[in-house]
């Protein structure tokens, strides 16, 4: 109904003062939401890339442990002595420190 307004109002000037603005507004959105979600998703996926044994990490659920051992998309994580959970790769929500770089 509001499209119809627009084409009995003015013709194509009507029309076209409606995708300017709209364009305009997805540009700002791409810019604002988009992009950096985007570059957020790429440095997540190079730290997952990234991870060797001995990384100590922290997964989403809150885990510490060390890495030992990787088996294609997941990771066997040692939280304790005597203790070692299996769990997928992309639960990894940050990398703290290595051994190797003490």
């Amino acid at each position: 109904m509001m499209l119809a307004t627009f084409f009995q109002a003015g013709g194509a000037s009507g029309f076209s003062s409606f995708l300017i603005p709209l364009g305009l507004m997805f540009g700002i959105m791409y810019f604002m939401v988009i992009m950096p979600q985007q570059k957020q998703r790429k440095k997540v996926q190079e730290m997952l890339a990234a991870v060797k044994n001995g990384d100590k990490v922290v997964t989403t659920a809150g885990i510490y442990g060390t890495i030992n051992g990787m088996d294609g998309d997941t990771v066997i994580l040692k939280i304790a002595d005597n203790v070692k959970i299996r769990i997928a790769r992309a639960a990894i929500a940050q990398v703290e420190a290595s051994d190797d770089a003490k």
